[in-house]
């Protein structure tokens, strides 16, 4: 499926367990390859991840589904652990 990077701009990404992570701002692209690596988002879910900075770069291959919202996999030891 192809479709406009540009329609990737403002959705929201949530994980497959349904927390929502943040907003996509930008798209990482590799020009050799011509593909997406990464997701840059904003407005980052505390809860989620630990981030002192803007934004964060969130990996493509994490990327389950594009749609309304982007869908990633929610995997052990690369988002915050909560506090017991």
């Amino acid at each position: 499926m192809r479709a406009e990077i540009t329609s990737l701009f403002g959705l929201d990404v949530y994980t497959d367990q349904g927390k929502h992570v943040g907003k996509i701002n930008d798209v990482v692209l590799d020009s050799d390859d011509r593909r997406v690596t990464g997701l840059a988002v904003s407005d980052v879910n505390p809860d989620l991840f630990d981030v002192e900075s803007r934004g964060i770069i969130i990996p493509y291959r994490w990327v389950l589904s594009v749609g309304d919202v982007v869908v990633i996999k929610q995997t052990t030891g690369r988002v915050r652990q909560e506090a017991k």
